[in-house]
């Protein structure tokens, strides 16, 4: 039984969203379940890391933070599912540590994600769909 679903999206990759669309769709129509969806943005030390003259162009947080809102509001509008069972989250930071808390946070069920396709450098997931499925204290279904 699933009361609570989280769906992390990857707002700049659409195609993988199309994924998972039909599996979150059969999870939310056999309990009638929430569905969290979530977004994490990178934050400034993810420009910064690339060094100081990308850290000077990245966007503020409270634009970024709009337009991720913009897009993933967007993108969940893809989805079949009642408005009053939607809730939507952004965050910024690294993926995988914002999946895991939001999960704890909301005392998930299931934490449904897609994952690329692997290459060598993964070899089996995405490492942020493998730090998932590694940490999650619930079940984990990832969509490839």
């Amino acid at each position: 039984m699933s009361k609570n679903i989280l769906v992390p999206i990857d707002i700049s990759e659409i195609e993988l969203t199309q994924q998972v669309i039909p599996h979150v769709e059969a999870y939310a129509r056999q309990d009638d379940a929430t569905i969290h969806f979530l977004a994490v943005i990178p934050d400034y030390t993810y420009f910064a890391s690339y060094g100081l003259g990308y850290a000077s162009i990245s966007p503020d947080t409270i634009a970024r933070e709009a337009a991720a809102k913009e897009t993933l509001r967007d993108i969940v509008a893809k989805f079949s599912l009642p408005e009053d069972r939607i809730e939507m989250h952004v965050l910024s930071g690294t993926p995988k540590d914002h999946i895991l808390q939001l999960a704890d946070d909301i005392n998930a069920d299931v934490i449904i994600l897609a994952s690329h396709r692997p290459s060598m450098s993964t070899y089996l997931l995405g490492s942020n769909a493998a730090a998932v499925v590694r940490h999650a204290k619930c079940s984990v279904l990832v969509v490839r």
